[in-house]
């Protein structure tokens, strides 16, 4: 028989090669994200849940919560998928009966297919493999304010982002659709004009104008005020300037201020400063009054080697009526 301390040495050397071994092949095996562990014992479930609530910053994964909200619409929408897969489009529409909102959409499509579509159907199958349009567009979502219809624009002519008072984020802000579309415009599909088209009566300027001061009022929070807030600079520069005229007055000239604002806030991107100055990229507002059917356009001029005086300055202004 063994003496006692080689029989504890021999169980410490089987039990270190079993570690090793095991640590082996953990390291042959891919380490599971933090979010595909194995779940917890059930004496430490409650803990364990409790820590999943908790954002974790090193990672960026959702709360467990919205990962579950995540996967039943995810299941919820492919589900609707698979019956439009189903539908086979010589199938006659299925209608409740009653007032179709539709029916004039169908009717008008079944116009632009005969009349543009049809008339025009090389330069279709062209977009049909790439596009190389002149503009990208920032729009206010407005339904008075389409800038297809205004400016006359065809498929291929202007890639196009609508939010409500068409506003710019500068760079700092993150990612939003609007961002989004102006990196793949600017960096993708290399345009070489970027236009911000402001609006007569926007609903969304005088709600940024209609904002008190008070940072502390976490009640009135809504979406709409939180992301007018992005044009705080705007209502600023119009309550120095037009602060002892109307509200609609001050909305009116807040509304251009806005336009200006969002010119300013596009050379706060890294990659489009490069290209305004490289002579690549143009930056230009646009207002549409619908009051009176006009059109009002101008191009911000960037000097950024100036010194003694402003960088920007404006050119090419005119007036359409």
């Amino acid at each position: 028989m063994l003496p006692w301390s080689l029989r504890s040495a021999a169980r410490r050397l089987a039990a270190a090669t079993r570690a090793a071994a095991s640590a082996a092949v953990a390291a042959r095996s891919p380490s599971p994200a933090p979010w595909q562990e194995r779940p917890p014992a059930v004496e430490d479930r409650e803990e364990h849940q409790q820590r999943a609530a908790v954002w974790d910053d090193d990672h960026r994964r959702p709360r467990r919560s919205d990962f579950s909200c995540a996967t039943k619409a995810s299941e919820d929408h492919s589900g609707l998928t698979r019956q439009l897969l189903d539908f086979q489009h010589d199938t006659v529409d299925e209608t409740d009966g009653g007032y179709d909102p539709f029916s004039q959409l169908k009717e008008r499509f079944t116009d632009f297919k005969q009349r543009n579509y049809v008339e025009n159907f090389t330069n279709y199958q062209k977009l049909a493999e790439q596009q190389t349009p002149e503009f990208m567009v920032v729009a206010c979502a407005d339904s008075r304010v389409c800038p297809t219809s205004i400016l006359g624009l065809q498929p291929g002519d202007a890639f196009t982002v609508r939010n409500v008072a068409n506003l710019v984020p500068p760079y700092e802000h993150g990612a939003s659709e609007t961002t989004a579309a102006l990196e793949f415009a600017v960096n993708s599909l290399q345009v070489p004009n970027v236009l911000v088209v402001g609006h007569s009566r926007c609903g969304g300027i005088q709600a940024l104008m209609s904002m008190k001061s008070k940072k502390d009022d976490r009640s009135s929070r809504t979406f709409i005020r939180d992301w007018v807030s992005l044009g705080k600079s705007a209502r600023l520069s119009t309550e120095a300037a037009a602060g002892n005229l109307s509200f609609e007055s001050q909305c009116r000239h807040c509304e251009k201020e806005s336009i200006n604002s969002s010119l300013l806030n596009l050379l706060t991107y890294p990659w489009i400063e490069e290209r305004v100055k490289e002579g690549n990229l143009n930056l230009h507002g646009g207002y549409y009054n619908f009051i009176d059917c006009t059109f009002e356009k101008w191009t911000l001029v960037y000097r950024p080697g100036l010194e003694g005086g402003s960088k920007y300055a404006i050119k090419n202004r005119s007036t359409w009526s």
